[in-house]
This record gives structure tokens, sequence and C-alpha cells, in this order.
């Protein structure tokens, strides 16, 4: 591999970067951001050479792209401190991108890191981290209290897995994210206000999908991406049915 195809890489790199950074956001989940959970998987991935803590965040279909982007991100790390940072930011892309997929959400490129997500999403993956609902649910009007309670149970549940263990990895991510779309929807859904604690429990009735971008048309969540200068070929398209990684 020859320094002026790093070079190429890294111009075009550098272009796809900040036309990411900038892009629009479709919806409020931090999935996407560089510093959300997807990316620091992919972090740590990279820094252990261990590709099973993000296929826990992808499709089985999906494995063998993941897999074939890791091996060569890890190779082209090797060629200086430009290249693997130009590397590291087309594996984050591509395994965002699948893993939003495999959501039936449409990708509008890597978001940056302490960009304002509102209350309830940071509120949300604190609870995770320290085993306590109780404040995320504050944020949250008294009729969609028990289900979120539940979702919550279900990601404890579901959470200490081995990390080799990527069926368990996968049953872990399914039950988070159905967490996390669940609480961030009621938000949105302009019910959530901390001080509603005596709203009327008819009031957030339809709030229940955790999954709303199902409802969007085929045409708005196909999104296809530009070729990787790192990977070679054509990015995948969305999928046009909904699924969340599995067991």
């Amino acid at each position: 591999m020859n320094a002026a195809k790093i070079l190429r890489w890294l111009a075009v790199g550098s272009v796809a970067m900040a036309a990411a950074l900038m892009s629009p956001r479709a919806a409020s989940a931090h999935c996407d951001g560089m510093d959300g959970p997807v990316v620091k998987a992919a972090q740590k991935a990279l820094a252990t050479g261990n590709v099973n803590l993000v296929l826990i965040w992808v499709q089985p279909d999906d494995e063998a792209a993941i897999k074939t982007a890791f091996r060569k991100t890890l190779a082209v790390r090797k060629l200086g401190p430009e290249a693997r940072d130009l590397a590291d930011t087309y594996f984050f892309e591509t395994l965002v991108r699948i893993h939003r997929a495999g959501e039936g959400a449409p990708y509008t490129g890597l978001q940056p890191a302490g960009r304002d997500l509102g209350p309830v999403i940071p509120a949300a993956d604190k609870a995770v981290a320290e085993g306590n609902v109780e404040p995320l649910l504050e944020l949250l009007p008294a009729a969609a209290r028990p289900d979120i309670r539940k979702l919550f149970e279900e990601v404890l549940d579901r959470k200490n897995f081995q990390e080799d263990n990527v069926r368990a990895g996968r049953a872990y991510v399914e039950a988070y994210v159905a967490f996390m779309h669940a609480a961030e929807g009621h938000r949105e859904g302009g019910h959530a206000e901390a001080a509603d604690h005596d709203h009327p429990a008819g009031a957030a009735q339809g709030h229940h999908d955790t999954e709303v971008r199902q409802h969007e048309s085929p045409a708005s969540r196909q999104h296809a991406a530009p070729g990787c200068p790192l990977h070679g070929g054509a990015k995948e398209v969305h999928r046009d049915t909904h699924r969340h990684p599995g067991p």
C-alpha cells in the first residue's frame, strides 16, 4: 500500500467525516453519536482486537460485513496515526449505519460527542449504568412508568453477559434499545414534563410503540451511501423491515 493511496483516502475521509458531523439528525437517539454506546463498543473492539464486542450491535446476517470491515480496519491502522484515525472513522460509520438499518432507522452520519440529548436519554443511560431507574421515572408521565420499569428490569436481567457470548449480548442490546426508545418516545411525545406527575392516565396512550420509526415510508428509510475508500464497494442500503438485534 503506497503513500499516494493513503493520502487520497485521507482527503476523501476528511470530507466525508465533516459532512457526517454536520448532517441533520432524524431523531434524538444516541446510537449514532461519537460518545454513544455503539461507537464506544467499536473503540473497545479495535483496542482489544475483539470483534465480538461489536457484533452484538448488528443482526446475524450482517456479521460477515462487520468482520470484514473490522479486519481491514485493523490492517490500515498499522500504517500510521492519520491512517488509523481515518480507518477508525470508517469503521464507526459502517457499524452505526448497519446497526441503524437493523432498527429500521435512517443513517444521517456520525454525530459529535457532547451534543444536547435532553434530560431523558442521559437519565436512561445512567439508570442502566447504576441500576436505579427512579430518577428517570421522575422525568416521565405517571402512566408510562410501569412499562418503563418493566423494560428496565429486562435490561438488568440481560446486562451481565460474557463478552464473547454474542447471542447473550444481542439479547441485552434488544432489551436496551427497547428501553431507550420507550423512554425517549414518551418524552418526545410531549407528555413527559418533569412536573407533570398528575397527568391524566389516558394522555400517554399511543406512545407505547417503542419503535416509532417503523412507520416511516420505505422511501424515507432508504439511503444509498457512497463507497468506502478504505473498505471498497458501495455501502449497504437500509432494509425496509424493522428488526432488533435478537438472541
